[in-house]
């Protein structure tokens, strides 16, 4: 079997080509250039050309062929474009999720195909099985092809299962990944027993083959600045608003023992990690019996639509006359910004605003108007949802034979970004979209990224929030 490696530069690709060496495969390296530094401005440079040089001397020291690859045509249509139009609509895009499905698994693989690769191998940290039965016979799909699936890797700490959410089992029956089942330490000490020179080499961080950079000027190349108003939106905003009243009186209503429904997450954030609080237990017969139309609106957000009056008034000795805004029990405008397609929800940095004793967070976004709205504190309401909703269009199961119909109610284990610790949660397909209810309260659920939920180690599915 022919075996083409995803060779970057890094110790983990570098220690899956040599464990397949090892394990006596016919195996060639192929570098990817899916970027070209001159096309962004960064933190810093693309440091491609060196990745390239690094994974050119691991490729001599292990013993196997190197070729290099442009699929940077192909990486900014399917990539990069994709990502400036989403952020472009106010929604936030996982780039390195469409990487793997549009490029790794894809552009990469046509062209490893090309040159004799059965199978493409990247350093990914998870594992894949086939599916098997009672009797440990290999399940197929209707046309006799058998199933795999995807499980997280068994490193927690690098568990890579995410970012291959949006796989298909054509693409799964071509990949391999050689580290899935070692931990990052051990990966590190076979790069330095086999002396790779990409032994000590640091992980890369930042936009997949873009590399890290400062995300308003990175979106700038396209997206227009457009300076807009800060909306400070206060507590009492929420006790007169009727969506919601609606979250907190349905929520409440599906509960297993009629108590008040948690509205508000204990959650900080995936370094300083919270207390979950008490989850919110709800009765499943009361989930069923829920209409379609009342799960939509479940999963739909507060709005926000604050409204500020001007006032004159004369100020100083000289009476000067001047305009201010008249005072808003709902909130104030406390800012301006450079565009409100350059921030997401749940974001502290890069608001520049000072006065409060907590830390501001954006609560909402408004691309049309041009506004967004922000809370002080991680207890703010508005930065909690308890429901979110993937549209039919959006879902994808990586395991088709376990794919929910609608009236179905299952219990999985779901994130809604990398790294953050998997949240349980109970899933109801409907005709209008899969809903799913966490037991207790997320902080930051926003539009465009990804919803990934798992059985055990098992990834099942996933679909655009």
């Amino acid at each position: 079997m022919k075996i083409c490696i995803g060779l970057s530069g890094g110790v983990d690709s570098s220690v899956a080509a040599w464990l397949l060496k090892q394990q006596g495969y016919d195996v060639f390296a192929m570098f990817m250039q899916n970027w070209h530094d001159a096309d962004a401005t960064l933190h810093g440079d693309c440091e491609w050309e060196e990745d390239r040089f690094v994974a050119e001397m691991v490729a001599r020291k292990i013993g196997i062929p190197f070729y290099f690859v442009d699929l940077s045509k192909a990486y900014r249509q399917r990539v990069v474009d994709y990502m400036f139009d989403e952020y472009a609509k106010g929604r936030t895009p996982n780039p390195d999720v469409l990487c793997n499905r549009e490029i790794k698994f894809d552009a990469f693989w046509e062209a490893a195909r090309k040159l004799g690769a059965d199978m493409v191998a990247t350093g990914h940290y998870c594992r894949k099985e086939p599916v098997l039965d009672a009797d440990g016979k290999p399940v197929t799909d209707a046309a006799g092809a058998p199933l795999y699936r995807i499980l997280a890797g068994t490193d927690p700490n690098k568990d890579q299962s995410y970012f291959l959410c949006q796989l298909s089992q054509e693409q799964l029956s071509k990949a391999l990944f050689p580290i899935g089942d070692l931990l990052k330490p051990e990966v590190r000490r076979i790069a330095h027993e086999a002396d790779l020179p990409s032994a000590d080499k640091k992980d890369s961080q930042g936009i997949c083959f873009v590399g890290k950079v400062d995300l308003p000027t990175f979106l700038q190349q396209k997206l227009t600045s457009r300076e807009g108003d800060v909306i400070e939106v206060y507590d009492a905003y929420y006790r007169d608003n009727a969506q919601y009243r609606f979250l907190h009186d349905t929520l409440s209503s599906l509960t297993a023992d009629g108590s008040e429904a948690r509205m508000i997450t204990e959650y900080i954030s995936e370094d300083k990690g919270s207390g979950q609080g008490r989850p919110n237990v709800y009765d499943p017969a009361r989930l069923a019996a829920l209409p379609d139309a009342d799960w939509l609106r479940l999963s739909q957000p507060v709005p926000y639509d604050l409204t500020f009056e001007t006032e004159t008034y004369r100020s100083g000795k000289h009476h000067v006359k001047k305009t201010r805004y008249k005072e808003n029990p709902y909130g104030k405008i406390i800012g301006r910004h450079e565009g409100a397609q350059f921030y997401t929800i749940g974001q502290r940095k890069g608001l520049n605003i000072g006065g409060h004793q907590d830390s501001l967070f954006v609560i909402a976004t408004d691309v049309e108007a041009n506004r967004i709205y922000v809370g002080e504190g991680h207890r703010h309401k508005g930065l909690s949802r308890n429901c979110l909703r993937v549209a039919p269009e959006e879902l994808h199961w990586i395991r088709p034979d376990r794919a929910m119909q609608p009236g179905e109610i299952r219990r999985y284990r779901v994130r809604i970004r990398y790294r953050q610790p998997l949240q349980d949660a109970t899933l109801v397909m409907r005709d209008n979209g899969l809903f799913i209810l966490f037991d207790a309260p997320q902080r930051g659920i926003t539009a465009g990224q990804f919803a990934v939920w798992y059985d055990g180690d098992e990834m099942l599915g996933s679909g655009v929030i």
